[in-house]
């Protein structure tokens, strides 16, 4: 405990000041190195205490600690919306190659389609060949 005695003027009595340097844990803890938030906006800054009272103290322990919370949560924010981003470029990435594989089903349904055409006017002209063949020889050989 820590007093001091002055008189303020002759004629008035002597004035005692008086108090103390222990230090509870609480006021220890307040005078820890100041948390800093650069990343909080000014008005949700925390607001250094009133040392004095521990109430004061504890309120701002506890906006220091919601402090470091919102900074916890606006980093997971910003975390999710770039794996957002990420996630919705791989998504524009599938559909276009999904779009992509649709195209060359359908092209390839339709080359197939044309093959067997194809194929089956190729078997026909075969057919067509050899009975003229046939014919013809028969002409030949009658002639």
């Amino acid at each position: 405990m820590i007093t001091s005695a002055r008189r303020v003027s002759a004629d008035k009595p002597e004035v005692q000041i008086a108090f103390s340097l222990d230090e509870t844990s609480e006021l220890k803890d307040a005078e820890d190195p100041l948390p800093s938030f650069p990343d909080l906006e000014q008005r949700l800054q925390p607001v250094l205490p009133c040392r004095s009272l521990k109430e004061s103290i504890e309120v701002y322990k506890n906006h220091c600690k919601m402090a470091n919370e919102f900074n916890q949560v606006k980093h997971e924010i910003a975390r999710l919306e770039d794996r957002k981003m990420e996630l919705m470029a791989e998504l524009l990435e599938d559909e276009k190659a999904s779009m992509e594989f649709a195209r060359l089903e359908e092209e390839y349904r339709i080359l197939t389609e044309e093959n067997r055409n194809l194929i089956t006017v190729h078997s026909q002209r075969a057919q067509q060949l050899e009975t003229l063949r046939v014919i013809s020889q028969k002409r030949q050989g009658s002639s």
